[in-house]
């Protein structure tokens, strides 16, 4: 089986995350066509699709402090709530690949992964690989999970690329969100930082400052953090942070041609 791209629409494109439980339909109908458009002109492509919670899923969680751990009823009322609200984002992102004709298959991260202690220690890859192998695009989401330790916590996108990495080894993972990549002199945003070397993330921390908006994942620092152990650890990745707020930018990114951003690399 080829190597697959993993891509990620972030929840800062795909949602308004200042507001909460707001989406912007009007952008995940647009990338769901270049989706469409990508695997029409690259037959042979496969993709995991993973997409973020935004100003669904963090919304609540912070709420009620749910990446912290669930133990008390009330806490329980409020992982229940995170995963309704992931789930009702994720329908909305199912609903507009299927109407670009995506054979799109999800794969619910609250019943196929288990944290420990807040760490993913496991995600089923095999319905992953079998939906590849099918020719379907599986899609994954920013999640309410079940701890070991902690009773629940949250899974994200990041996370579940990175214990799936394991087992499928992707060429590539795209991380498509509104900024052009990261930069040097956040939230100035004047100087972008073309590469990321393994290593190097603590000498750039301030400018890997967490997201602008809520985000219980860890903001950016975390997320690149964690791409970074992949690069060292994944022979040949290659990781690309990106803007998808630019038209054809998923599509040509996807089909490998030349797309402005930060890559990350060993």
């Amino acid at each position: 089986m080829p190597h697959p791209v993993f891509l990620k629409l972030g929840g800062s494109l795909i949602t308004e995350k200042g507001r909460a439980r707001t989406a912007r339909p009007d952008v995940l109908r647009r990338l769901a066509d270049e989706i469409a458009q990508a695997r029409n002109a690259s037959p042979d492509l496969q993709i995991v699709l993973g997409h973020g919670s935004g100003s669904f899923g963090h919304t609540v969680a912070q709420q009620f402090g749910t990446a912290g751990g669930v133990r008390t009823a009330e806490e329980w009322r409020g992982f229940a709530a995170v995963w309704a609200a992931a789930d009702l984002l994720n329908r909305m992102v199912m609903d507009c690949l299927v109407l670009a004709n995506v054979p799109a298959v999800r794969i619910a991260p609250s019943s196929a992964a288990i944290l420990e202690d807040g760490e993913l220690k496991t995600f089923s890859a095999e319905p992953v690989a079998a939906a590849l192998a099918a020719g379907l695009v599986p899609v994954v989401y920013g999640d309410a999970v079940f701890d070991r330790t902690r009773g629940g916590g949250i899974a994200s996108t990041e996370a579940i690329f990175a214990c799936l990495a394991r087992t499928l080894h992707p060429q590539k993972i795209l991380l498509a969100g509104i900024e052009r990549g990261v930069y040097a002199d956040f939230p100035a945003r004047t100087s972008l930082l073309h590469r990321i070397r393994v290593g190097e993330e603590e000498g750039i921390r301030s400018s890997l400052a967490g997201s602008a908006d809520t985000d219980v994942t860890g903001g950016m620092l975390t997320k690149i953090r964690e791409m970074l152990e992949l690069v060292r650890t994944e022979e040949n990745l290659e990781v690309l942070v990106f803007s998808g707020q630019s038209a054809e930018n998923v599509r040509r990114a996807l089909l490998g041609e030349t797309v402005e951003g930060t890559r990350l690399e060993k």
